[in-house]
């Protein structure tokens, strides 16, 4: 007798590609910099190894994204985050792998193409890109590109980004491999410019907001701008929305500024000295962290109410934390992942999908 076909999905298939209703996860840059505690600072092989531990509990706890981004100074090690990405697809099992973000304007988009797709075979189809503008401008320099030709060359290489997922070889070559994921699915991160969202309305791509400063209400005429220009190109899906932020999670909320404060002010004052910007005061952190500022910072209970807060605002799908903004305790960052994944993420979801009913 001819037996029974097994009904599992076969570990060669991608995932399906519906999302959750609401998807919790993390990004990083692997910053590498002293700890303001000790002073020290670990190689860079002990920061990726860590870096690779946190992946992988992420995906354990239930969490849905990682992203790294991508940076090209000596403060951060993800100046190629694809094989790091790769390292983490060995690692772990569901979570879905993204860039966070591809500098796309400086870089070739037929190498974009490749090592994602092949990220995506190693993951079984877990693999995403997320393309912007970036923190940082070294990558101009570095790869020989312009930095006032910024715009032309996002515009041109986005372009070609989309023709060559659909399938569009170059010069009369294919480009390989294919994903497993057909389409590779691409984001694009703004930071809050009309024609940036204009631009990911009229290509049908969803929005991924960075809000890292101001009062995250005064984002919502951005997204009310992306939404009513994706539905006039009369595409009958709902543009996917995302939003991306800065904060911190463990058992009280004087613990978790107590933790994160000296860490986020030493990289943003770093940062501010190239800049110009006025040191960052306590104060003035801790106001940020309120339920009405951008970091998303306290207790588990405070940071479900933050994001409930805020999909409120935004009705947005996805929201990913950035819990390394410096350099924090590797087991204080594995806690507050544990804190995100096991007590934070099931209140979320079990009210969006309430509220979605």
């Amino acid at each position: 007798m001819t037996p029974e076909p097994s009904p599992e999905v076969s570990p060669a298939e991608p995932p399906a590609n519906e999302p959750p209703a609401f998807e919790i996860g993390l990004y990083s840059f692997a910053e590498h910099t002293p700890d303001p505690a000790t002073g020290g600072t670990i190689s860079p092989a002990e920061r990726l190894r860590n870096l690779l531990e946190e992946v992988a509990l992420a995906d354990e706890v239930g969490l849905d994204v990682f992203g790294l981004g991508e940076h090209h100074r000596p403060d951060y090690l993800s100046s190629a985050p694809a094989p790091i990405l790769a390292a983490a697809a060995a690692r772990t099992t569901r979570i879905r792998l993204t860039s966070a973000v591809t500098v796309l304007s400086s870089d070739d988009p037929v190498r974009v193409f490749q090592d994602f797709a092949t990220l995506d075979l190693l993951s079984q189809g877990r693999a995403e890109i997320m393309v912007g503008r970036g923190s940082f401008t070294e990558s101009f320099p570095l790869f020989g590109y312009d930095l006032r030709d910024y715009e032309r060359l996002f515009e041109d290489k986005l372009e070609r980004l989309l023709a060559l997922r659909g399938g569009q070889g170059v010069n009369g070559l294919g480009v390989y491999p294919r994903p497993l994921q057909e389409p590779l699915p691409v984001w694009v991160a703004v930071g809050g410019t009309p024609k940036s969202v204009l631009r990911a309305a009229a290509l049908g791509l969803p929005l991924a907001l960075a809000i890292i400063g101001g009062l995250p209400e005064q984002f919502v005429p951005l997204i009310e701008l992306y939404r009513s220009a994706a539905a006039r190109t009369g595409r009958a899906q709902r543009p996917r929305l995302g939003v991306n932020a800065h904060g911190f999670l463990a058992p009280t909320r004087r613990e978790a500024l107590e933790l994160a404060y000296p860490a986020h002010a030493t990289m943003m004052n770093r940062i501010g000295l190239e800049r110009g910007w006025p040191p960052l005061s306590l104060e003035q952190f801790e106001a940020a962290t309120s339920l009405r500022g951008a970091n998303v910072l306290g207790s588990p209970e405070q940071v479900a109410e933050k994001l409930l807060f805020q999909h409120a605002l935004f009705d947005f799908d996805r929201f990913l934390l950035q819990l390394s903004v410096g350099t924090l305790p590797h087991r204080a960052v594995l806690r507050a992942i544990e804190l995100l994944g096991a007590e934070v993420a099931p209140v979320v979801r079990a009210e969006v999908a309430r509220r979605r009913a």
